[in-house]
Protein backbone atom coordinates (compact mmCIF):
# COMPACT_ATOMS: atom_id res chain seq x y z
CA UNK A 1 0.00 0.00 0.00
CA UNK A 2 3.10 2.15 -0.20
CA UNK A 3 4.01 4.83 2.86
CA UNK A 4 1.28 7.30 4.29
CA UNK A 5 2.75 10.97 5.14
CA UNK A 6 2.10 11.85 8.29
CA UNK A 7 -0.26 14.94 9.06
CA UNK A 8 1.69 18.08 10.46
CA UNK A 9 0.38 20.73 12.65
CA UNK A 10 -1.53 22.72 10.12
CA UNK A 11 -4.23 19.52 9.80
CA UNK A 12 -4.03 19.00 13.92
CA UNK A 13 -4.86 23.02 14.27
CA UNK A 14 -7.70 22.14 11.40
CA UNK A 15 -9.02 19.70 13.61
CA UNK A 16 -9.39 21.60 16.28
CA UNK A 17 -11.30 24.15 13.95
CA UNK A 18 -13.43 20.97 12.33
CA UNK A 19 -14.63 19.69 16.01
CA UNK A 20 -16.33 23.17 16.35
CA UNK A 21 -19.31 22.43 14.35
CA UNK A 22 -19.50 18.66 15.83
CA UNK A 23 -19.89 19.78 19.52
CA UNK A 24 -22.45 22.86 18.07
CA UNK A 25 -24.67 20.07 16.83
CA UNK A 26 -24.56 17.96 19.70
CA UNK A 27 -24.91 21.20 21.91
CA UNK A 28 -27.77 22.22 19.83
CA UNK A 29 -29.95 19.55 19.72
CA UNK A 30 -29.95 18.78 23.56
CA UNK A 31 -30.20 21.87 24.33
CA UNK A 32 -33.81 22.91 23.02
CA UNK A 33 -35.69 20.60 24.72
CA UNK A 34 -34.91 22.85 28.04
CA UNK A 35 -35.87 25.84 26.26
CA UNK A 36 -38.76 24.74 24.83
CA UNK A 37 -41.37 25.39 27.15
CA UNK A 38 -39.96 28.51 27.70
CA UNK A 39 -40.17 29.81 24.75
CA UNK A 40 -43.69 28.11 24.22
CA UNK A 41 -45.19 30.12 26.40
CA UNK A 42 -43.50 33.62 25.23
CA UNK A 43 -44.36 32.55 21.40
CA UNK A 44 -47.98 31.32 22.12
CA UNK A 45 -46.83 27.77 20.34
CA UNK A 46 -49.52 25.30 20.64
CA UNK A 47 -48.91 21.43 20.87
CA UNK A 48 -48.36 20.32 17.68
CA UNK A 49 -46.33 23.74 17.18
CA UNK A 50 -44.13 22.84 19.78
CA UNK A 51 -43.69 19.43 18.10
CA UNK A 52 -42.71 21.18 14.94
CA UNK A 53 -40.15 22.95 16.78
CA UNK A 54 -38.43 20.63 18.58
CA UNK A 55 -38.70 17.91 15.32
CA UNK A 56 -37.70 19.86 12.26
CA UNK A 57 -34.26 20.25 12.42
CA UNK A 58 -33.83 16.18 13.14
CA UNK A 59 -36.15 15.34 10.09
CA UNK A 60 -34.72 18.47 7.48
CA UNK A 61 -30.82 16.65 9.04
CA UNK A 62 -32.02 13.24 8.43
CA UNK A 63 -33.51 13.48 4.85
CA UNK A 64 -30.77 15.69 3.80
CA UNK A 65 -27.42 13.81 5.14
CA UNK A 66 -27.16 11.39 2.52
CA UNK A 67 -27.50 13.87 -0.55
CA UNK A 68 -24.94 16.90 1.85
CA UNK A 69 -21.96 13.84 1.84
CA UNK A 70 -22.07 13.22 -1.37
CA UNK A 71 -22.42 16.71 -2.71
CA UNK A 72 -18.88 17.22 -0.43
CA UNK A 73 -17.38 15.30 -2.91
CA UNK A 74 -18.73 17.13 -5.86
CA UNK A 75 -18.14 20.64 -5.15
CA UNK A 76 -15.54 20.28 -2.74
CA UNK A 77 -16.00 19.08 0.88
CA UNK A 78 -14.79 22.30 2.50
CA UNK A 79 -16.62 24.87 0.48
CA UNK A 80 -19.83 22.46 1.59
CA UNK A 81 -18.49 22.71 5.38
CA UNK A 82 -18.06 26.80 5.18
CA UNK A 83 -21.76 27.43 3.04
CA UNK A 84 -23.63 24.92 5.49
CA UNK A 85 -22.09 26.76 8.43
CA UNK A 86 -22.55 30.43 7.26
CA UNK A 87 -26.04 29.31 7.02
CA UNK A 88 -26.34 27.41 10.22
CA UNK A 89 -25.14 30.94 11.69
CA UNK A 90 -27.77 32.70 9.88
CA UNK A 91 -30.40 30.86 10.62
CA UNK A 92 -29.41 30.55 14.90
CA UNK A 93 -29.78 34.28 14.61
CA UNK A 94 -33.36 33.83 12.81
CA UNK A 95 -34.80 30.96 15.80
CA UNK A 96 -33.00 33.89 18.65
CA UNK A 97 -35.13 36.45 17.96
CA UNK A 98 -37.88 35.15 16.34
CA UNK A 99 -41.23 36.63 17.05
CA UNK A 100 -43.79 33.88 16.35
CA UNK A 101 -43.72 29.96 16.26
CA UNK A 102 -44.19 30.18 12.06
CA UNK A 103 -40.59 31.98 11.74
CA UNK A 104 -39.12 30.06 14.76
CA UNK A 105 -40.51 26.77 12.88
CA UNK A 106 -39.05 28.26 9.19
CA UNK A 107 -35.50 28.91 11.13
CA UNK A 108 -35.39 25.27 12.27
CA UNK A 109 -36.26 23.70 9.27
CA UNK A 110 -33.63 25.62 7.33
CA UNK A 111 -30.75 25.48 10.42
CA UNK A 112 -31.49 20.83 9.56
CA UNK A 113 -30.48 21.90 6.00
CA UNK A 114 -27.32 23.76 6.90
CA UNK A 115 -26.71 21.17 9.36
CA UNK A 116 -26.69 18.21 7.36
CA UNK A 117 -23.65 19.63 5.90
CA UNK A 118 -21.56 19.96 8.62
CA UNK A 119 -21.16 16.56 9.92
CA UNK A 120 -20.07 14.55 7.08
CA UNK A 121 -17.91 17.37 5.73
CA UNK A 122 -16.23 17.33 8.83
CA UNK A 123 -16.04 13.61 9.26
CA UNK A 124 -14.87 13.12 5.40
CA UNK A 125 -12.08 16.47 5.63
CA UNK A 126 -10.73 14.46 8.70
CA UNK A 127 -10.52 11.30 6.41
CA UNK A 128 -8.48 13.13 3.88
CA UNK A 129 -6.61 15.50 6.28
CA UNK A 130 -5.11 12.38 8.24
CA UNK A 131 -4.15 9.33 5.85
CA UNK A 132 -1.85 7.19 8.88
CA UNK A 133 -4.01 4.98 10.36
CA UNK A 134 -3.20 5.44 13.85
CA UNK A 135 -3.24 9.40 13.16
CA UNK A 136 -6.79 9.14 11.63
CA UNK A 137 -8.06 7.05 14.76
CA UNK A 138 -7.21 9.57 17.28
CA UNK A 139 -8.77 12.61 14.69
CA UNK A 140 -12.00 10.45 14.60
CA UNK A 141 -11.78 9.62 18.18
CA UNK A 142 -11.56 13.45 19.23
CA UNK A 143 -14.25 14.66 17.18
CA UNK A 144 -16.93 11.45 18.31
CA UNK A 145 -15.62 12.53 21.87
CA UNK A 146 -16.54 16.08 21.19
CA UNK A 147 -20.24 14.89 19.59
CA UNK A 148 -20.93 13.38 22.93
CA UNK A 149 -19.85 14.99 25.20
CA UNK A 150 -21.71 18.14 23.56
CA UNK A 151 -24.71 16.05 23.60
CA UNK A 152 -23.82 15.75 27.66
CA UNK A 153 -23.31 19.29 28.29
CA UNK A 154 -26.39 20.57 26.19
CA UNK A 155 -29.01 20.00 28.57
CA UNK A 156 -26.61 21.83 31.60
CA UNK A 157 -25.03 24.76 29.39
CA UNK A 158 -29.19 25.29 28.69
CA UNK A 159 -29.95 25.49 31.84
CA UNK A 160 -27.14 27.75 32.81
CA UNK A 161 -28.43 30.08 30.03
CA UNK A 162 -31.68 30.09 30.72
CA UNK A 163 -31.21 30.67 34.29
CA UNK A 164 -30.03 34.17 33.75
CA UNK A 165 -31.16 35.00 29.68
CA UNK A 166 -33.78 34.84 27.49
CA UNK A 167 -34.32 31.31 25.88
CA UNK A 168 -33.27 32.83 22.66
CA UNK A 169 -29.92 32.37 23.99
CA UNK A 170 -29.65 28.77 23.43
CA UNK A 171 -29.55 29.43 20.23
CA UNK A 172 -26.75 32.03 20.19
CA UNK A 173 -24.56 29.26 21.15
CA UNK A 174 -23.54 28.44 17.69
CA UNK A 175 -21.94 32.12 17.44
CA UNK A 176 -18.44 31.92 18.57
CA UNK A 177 -17.88 28.30 17.30
CA UNK A 178 -19.46 28.96 13.70
CA UNK A 179 -17.80 32.40 13.85
CA UNK A 180 -14.15 31.03 14.22
CA UNK A 181 -14.84 27.89 11.92
CA UNK A 182 -15.58 30.67 9.05
CA UNK A 183 -12.81 32.88 10.02
CA UNK A 184 -10.31 29.80 10.22
CA UNK A 185 -11.39 27.26 8.10
CA UNK A 186 -10.15 28.99 4.70
CA UNK A 187 -6.39 29.13 5.98
CA UNK A 188 -6.21 25.79 8.30
CA UNK A 189 -8.80 23.08 5.92
CA UNK A 190 -7.32 22.45 2.52
CA UNK A 191 -9.89 21.81 -0.40
CA UNK A 192 -10.88 18.33 -1.16
CA UNK A 193 -13.11 16.95 -4.22
CA UNK A 194 -13.51 14.11 -7.10
CA UNK A 195 -13.30 15.90 -10.12
CA UNK A 196 -14.47 12.56 -11.40
CA UNK A 197 -17.74 12.50 -9.92
CA UNK A 198 -20.19 13.83 -12.24
CA UNK A 199 -23.48 15.38 -11.40
CA UNK A 200 -25.90 15.14 -8.72
CA UNK A 201 -28.69 12.73 -9.54
CA UNK A 202 -32.26 14.54 -8.93
CA UNK A 203 -33.96 11.44 -8.87
CA UNK A 204 -32.40 10.16 -6.52
CA UNK A 205 -32.05 13.45 -4.09
CA UNK A 206 -35.93 13.13 -4.45
CA UNK A 207 -35.99 9.88 -3.62
CA UNK A 208 -33.88 9.61 -0.57
CA UNK A 209 -35.64 12.53 0.93
CA UNK A 210 -39.26 10.86 0.44
CA UNK A 211 -37.81 7.43 1.87
CA UNK A 212 -36.36 8.76 4.85
CA UNK A 213 -38.64 11.68 5.96
CA UNK A 214 -41.40 9.64 5.77
CA UNK A 215 -40.02 6.74 8.04
CA UNK A 216 -38.55 9.59 10.61
CA UNK A 217 -42.03 11.19 11.00
CA UNK A 218 -43.49 7.50 11.38
CA UNK A 219 -41.01 6.52 14.06
CA UNK A 220 -41.69 9.37 16.32
CA UNK A 221 -45.49 9.31 15.85
CA UNK A 222 -45.18 6.04 17.27
CA UNK A 223 -43.34 7.41 20.47
CA UNK A 224 -46.03 10.66 20.62
CA UNK A 225 -49.36 8.54 19.87
CA UNK A 226 -48.46 5.16 21.35
CA UNK A 227 -50.98 2.78 20.90
CA UNK A 228 -54.14 5.31 19.90
CA UNK A 229 -53.58 6.19 16.35
CA UNK A 230 -51.02 3.67 14.80
CA UNK A 231 -52.30 3.14 11.36
CA UNK A 232 -51.01 6.91 9.90
CA UNK A 233 -47.45 6.39 11.49
CA UNK A 234 -47.39 3.01 10.30
CA UNK A 235 -48.71 3.77 6.56
CA UNK A 236 -45.69 6.54 6.74
CA UNK A 237 -43.27 4.10 7.62
CA UNK A 238 -44.43 1.33 4.85
CA UNK A 239 -44.49 4.20 2.32
CA UNK A 240 -40.73 5.65 3.07
CA UNK A 241 -39.77 2.20 2.51
CA UNK A 242 -40.93 1.16 -0.56
CA UNK A 243 -39.64 4.76 -1.94
CA UNK A 244 -36.67 3.33 0.25
CA UNK A 245 -36.34 -0.01 -2.20
CA UNK A 246 -36.94 2.13 -5.52
CA UNK A 247 -33.85 4.29 -4.05
CA UNK A 248 -31.52 1.07 -3.81
CA UNK A 249 -32.66 0.07 -7.15
CA UNK A 250 -31.53 3.40 -8.86
CA UNK A 251 -28.27 3.66 -6.80
CA UNK A 252 -27.26 0.27 -8.18
CA UNK A 253 -28.08 0.69 -11.74
CA UNK A 254 -26.04 4.46 -12.14
CA UNK A 255 -22.79 4.53 -13.23
CA UNK A 256 -22.35 7.51 -10.25
CA UNK A 257 -24.86 6.98 -7.60
CA UNK A 258 -25.73 9.63 -4.37
CA UNK A 259 -24.87 7.22 -2.24
CA UNK A 260 -22.49 3.90 -3.22
CA UNK A 261 -24.10 1.03 -2.08
CA UNK A 262 -21.33 -0.86 -3.40
CA UNK A 263 -19.06 -0.20 0.26
CA UNK A 264 -21.11 -2.63 1.57
CA UNK A 265 -19.81 -5.45 0.60
CA UNK A 266 -17.23 -5.06 2.69
CA UNK A 267 -18.18 -6.90 5.24
CA UNK A 268 -16.64 -4.93 8.23
CA UNK A 269 -18.00 -1.97 6.96
CA UNK A 270 -21.34 -3.32 6.69
CA UNK A 271 -21.34 -4.90 10.45
CA UNK A 272 -20.05 -1.29 11.66
CA UNK A 273 -22.87 0.66 10.23
CA UNK A 274 -25.74 -2.43 11.40
CA UNK A 275 -24.17 -2.03 14.70
CA UNK A 276 -24.41 1.74 15.04
CA UNK A 277 -28.16 1.49 14.10
CA UNK A 278 -28.17 -1.27 16.72
CA UNK A 279 -26.43 0.09 19.30
CA UNK A 280 -28.31 3.87 18.77
CA UNK A 281 -31.84 1.78 19.25
CA UNK A 282 -30.52 0.64 22.50
CA UNK A 283 -29.05 3.81 23.76
CA UNK A 284 -31.96 6.10 22.59
CA UNK A 285 -34.38 3.72 24.20
CA UNK A 286 -32.09 3.37 27.29
CA UNK A 287 -32.03 7.01 27.60
CA UNK A 288 -35.59 7.91 27.44
CA UNK A 289 -36.70 5.42 30.03
CA UNK A 290 -33.88 6.98 32.15
CA UNK A 291 -34.90 10.57 31.73
CA UNK A 292 -38.42 10.06 32.21
CA UNK A 293 -37.74 7.72 35.25
CA UNK A 294 -35.77 10.15 36.98
CA UNK A 295 -38.83 12.79 36.82
CA UNK A 296 -41.59 10.04 36.68
CA UNK A 297 -41.09 7.84 40.01
CA UNK A 298 -38.21 9.40 41.71
CA UNK A 299 -39.43 13.11 41.51
CA UNK A 300 -36.10 14.79 40.14
CA UNK A 301 -36.84 18.01 38.38
CA UNK A 302 -35.90 18.48 34.30
CA UNK A 303 -32.53 19.87 35.35
CA UNK A 304 -31.58 17.82 37.91
CA UNK A 305 -32.45 15.06 35.88
CA UNK A 306 -30.15 16.73 32.98
CA UNK A 307 -27.42 16.61 35.83
CA UNK A 308 -27.65 13.04 36.79
CA UNK A 309 -28.12 12.01 32.92
CA UNK A 310 -25.19 13.55 32.04
CA UNK A 311 -22.76 10.27 32.76
CA UNK A 312 -24.25 8.65 30.03
CA UNK A 313 -22.92 11.28 27.64
CA UNK A 314 -19.83 11.40 29.13
CA UNK A 315 -19.26 7.99 29.57
CA UNK A 316 -19.39 7.61 25.83
CA UNK A 317 -17.28 10.82 25.66
CA UNK A 318 -14.18 9.11 27.81
CA UNK A 319 -15.27 5.59 25.92
CA UNK A 320 -14.47 7.29 22.63
CA UNK A 321 -11.52 9.35 23.68
CA UNK A 322 -9.65 6.21 25.00
CA UNK A 323 -10.21 4.20 21.91
CA UNK A 324 -6.78 4.76 20.56
CA UNK A 325 -5.03 3.70 23.32
CA UNK A 326 -7.01 0.17 22.94
CA UNK A 327 -6.00 0.38 19.59
CA UNK A 328 -2.96 0.27 20.01
CA UNK A 329 -2.78 -3.60 21.74
CA UNK A 330 -5.91 -5.12 19.82
CA UNK A 331 -7.29 -5.10 16.96
CA UNK A 332 -10.14 -2.98 16.35
CA UNK A 333 -12.80 -5.58 15.97
CA UNK A 334 -11.73 -6.95 19.38
CA UNK A 335 -11.61 -3.58 20.74
CA UNK A 336 -14.98 -2.98 19.65
CA UNK A 337 -16.48 -6.45 20.97
CA UNK A 338 -14.96 -5.63 24.27
CA UNK A 339 -16.44 -2.55 24.70
CA UNK A 340 -19.29 -3.92 23.58
CA UNK A 341 -19.40 -6.87 26.09
CA UNK A 342 -18.99 -3.76 28.84
CA UNK A 343 -22.12 -2.36 27.70
CA UNK A 344 -23.92 -5.66 28.25
CA UNK A 345 -23.44 -5.10 31.72
CA UNK A 346 -24.36 -1.84 31.91
CA UNK A 347 -27.95 -2.58 30.63
CA UNK A 348 -28.37 -5.74 32.91
CA UNK A 349 -27.85 -3.01 36.05
CA UNK A 350 -30.91 -1.26 34.28
CA UNK A 351 -32.29 -4.76 34.38
CA UNK A 352 -31.98 -5.15 38.25
CA UNK A 353 -32.74 -1.34 39.17
CA UNK A 354 -35.24 -1.13 41.53
CA UNK A 355 -36.18 -0.36 45.62
CA UNK A 356 -33.56 1.58 47.51
CA UNK A 357 -30.89 1.01 44.99
CA UNK A 358 -32.27 1.96 42.27
CA UNK A 359 -30.33 5.58 41.39
CA UNK A 360 -27.03 4.10 41.94
CA UNK A 361 -27.39 1.15 39.81
CA UNK A 362 -29.24 3.71 37.52
CA UNK A 363 -26.43 6.03 36.99
CA UNK A 364 -23.92 3.40 37.05
CA UNK A 365 -25.71 1.58 34.30
CA UNK A 366 -26.00 4.58 32.18
CA UNK A 367 -22.49 5.32 32.38
CA UNK A 368 -21.16 1.61 32.13
CA UNK A 369 -23.30 1.02 28.86
CA UNK A 370 -22.06 4.34 27.44
CA UNK A 371 -18.38 4.23 28.24
CA UNK A 372 -18.77 0.24 26.35
CA UNK A 373 -19.86 1.98 23.19
CA UNK A 374 -16.94 3.85 22.68
CA UNK A 375 -14.75 1.84 20.62
CA UNK A 376 -17.83 1.16 18.61
CA UNK A 377 -18.39 4.93 17.75
CA UNK A 378 -14.99 5.82 17.54
CA UNK A 379 -13.14 2.94 15.89
CA UNK A 380 -15.84 2.07 14.14
CA UNK A 381 -16.47 5.16 11.95
CA UNK A 382 -12.92 4.82 11.45
CA UNK A 383 -13.05 1.68 9.96
CA UNK A 384 -16.04 3.07 7.92
CA UNK A 385 -14.07 6.18 5.93
CA UNK A 386 -10.71 4.49 6.49
CA UNK A 387 -11.73 1.54 4.08
CA UNK A 388 -12.78 3.43 1.09
CA UNK A 389 -10.80 5.44 -1.41
CA UNK A 390 -10.45 9.25 -0.46
CA UNK A 391 -12.92 10.36 -3.61
CA UNK A 392 -15.76 7.99 -1.43
CA UNK A 393 -15.17 9.69 1.84
CA UNK A 394 -18.13 11.79 1.63
CA UNK A 395 -20.60 8.80 0.74
CA UNK A 396 -18.79 6.80 3.36
CA UNK A 397 -19.22 9.48 6.08
CA UNK A 398 -23.08 9.97 5.13
CA UNK A 399 -23.94 6.80 5.28
CA UNK A 400 -22.68 6.34 9.13
CA UNK A 401 -24.97 9.53 10.28
CA UNK A 402 -27.67 8.03 8.91
CA UNK A 403 -26.91 4.95 10.54
CA UNK A 404 -26.63 6.94 13.55
CA UNK A 405 -29.87 9.07 13.06
CA UNK A 406 -31.87 5.99 12.44
CA UNK A 407 -30.44 4.51 15.26
CA UNK A 408 -31.72 6.99 17.67
CA UNK A 409 -35.00 7.28 15.65
CA UNK A 410 -35.83 3.82 16.40
CA UNK A 411 -34.88 3.37 19.54
CA UNK A 412 -37.39 6.14 20.88
CA UNK A 413 -39.93 4.27 18.85
CA UNK A 414 -39.26 0.92 19.70
CA UNK A 415 -37.76 0.72 22.82
CA UNK A 416 -40.61 3.48 23.87
CA UNK A 417 -43.21 1.11 22.72
CA UNK A 418 -41.95 -1.76 24.56
CA UNK A 419 -41.18 0.19 27.44
CA UNK A 420 -44.98 1.64 27.52
CA UNK A 421 -46.51 -1.46 26.70
CA UNK A 422 -44.53 -3.10 29.79
CA UNK A 423 -46.10 -0.56 31.89
CA UNK A 424 -49.73 -1.08 30.28
CA UNK A 425 -49.38 -4.60 30.72
CA UNK A 426 -48.02 -3.98 34.72
CA UNK A 427 -50.43 -1.45 35.75
CA UNK A 428 -53.31 -3.64 34.30
CA UNK A 429 -52.18 -6.60 37.31
CA UNK A 430 -52.57 -4.57 39.84
CA UNK A 431 -48.60 -2.92 40.05
CA UNK A 432 -48.20 0.77 41.36
CA UNK A 433 -47.63 3.32 38.85
CA UNK A 434 -44.23 3.84 40.23
CA UNK A 435 -43.16 0.20 40.49
CA UNK A 436 -44.86 -0.32 36.26
CA UNK A 437 -42.72 2.08 35.51
CA UNK A 438 -39.37 0.54 36.69
CA UNK A 439 -40.77 -2.84 35.67
CA UNK A 440 -41.23 -1.48 32.01
CA UNK A 441 -36.90 0.59 32.65
CA UNK A 442 -35.99 -3.00 33.52
CA UNK A 443 -36.66 -4.82 30.68
CA UNK A 444 -35.68 -1.66 28.27
CA UNK A 445 -32.20 -2.96 29.99
CA UNK A 446 -32.69 -6.21 29.00
CA UNK A 447 -33.80 -6.26 26.11
CA UNK A 448 -30.87 -3.44 25.13
CA UNK A 449 -28.49 -6.30 26.72
CA UNK A 450 -29.49 -8.44 24.08
CA UNK A 451 -28.80 -6.24 21.13
CA UNK A 452 -25.59 -5.39 22.77
CA UNK A 453 -24.63 -8.75 22.66
CA UNK A 454 -26.00 -9.44 18.91
CA UNK A 455 -23.69 -6.36 17.89
CA UNK A 456 -20.26 -8.02 19.63
CA UNK A 457 -21.28 -11.44 17.98
CA UNK A 458 -21.85 -9.58 14.56
CA UNK A 459 -18.63 -7.50 14.55
CA UNK A 460 -16.64 -10.24 15.94
CA UNK A 461 -17.15 -12.66 13.10
CA UNK A 462 -17.15 -10.36 10.14
CA UNK A 463 -14.04 -9.10 8.92
CA UNK A 464 -12.79 -6.55 6.59
CA UNK A 465 -11.72 -7.54 3.04
CA UNK A 466 -7.85 -5.84 2.37
CA UNK A 467 -9.31 -5.07 -1.42
CA UNK A 468 -12.02 -3.10 -0.09
CA UNK A 469 -9.97 0.48 -0.04
CA UNK A 470 -8.97 -0.35 -3.67
CA UNK A 471 -12.06 -1.35 -4.95
CA UNK A 472 -12.87 0.42 -8.50
CA UNK A 473 -13.77 3.97 -8.10
CA UNK A 474 -15.82 5.84 -10.25
CA UNK A 475 -13.64 7.16 -12.86
CA UNK A 476 -11.48 9.86 -11.73
CA UNK A 477 -9.54 10.18 -8.87
CA UNK A 478 -10.09 13.03 -5.89
CA UNK A 479 -7.85 16.40 -5.95
CA UNK A 480 -6.02 17.84 -2.77
CA UNK A 481 -6.06 22.04 -3.18
CA UNK A 482 -4.28 23.93 -0.43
Amino acid sequence: MGTTAAAGRREWLGLLVLVLPTLLVALDMTALFLALPRLSADLGASRVQQLWISDSYGFLVAGFVITMGTLGDRIGRRRLLLIGAAGFLLMSLVGAYSTSPELLIAARALQGVAGATLMPSTLALISNMFRDDRQRGKAIAAWATCQFAGGALGPVVAGVLLQHFWWGSVFLLSLPMLGLLLILGPFLLPEFRSPGAGRIDPGSVALSLVAVLPVVYGLKQLTVDGAHNVLLPIGAIAFGAAVGVAFVRRQLRLATPLLDLRLLRNPAFSAVLIGMVLAGIAMAGCGLLVTQYLQNVLGFGPLAAALLFCPMGIGVAIGTMTAPLLAKRLAASTAITGGLCVSVLGCVALAFAHGGAALPLVILGITVLALGTGPLFALGTGLVVGSVPPERAGSAASMSETSNYLGGSLGIAVLGAVGAAVYRLNLGGGSSSPVAFTVSLNVVGLVSAVIFAVIAVLVATRRAQPSAKTEAAPAGSASRNS
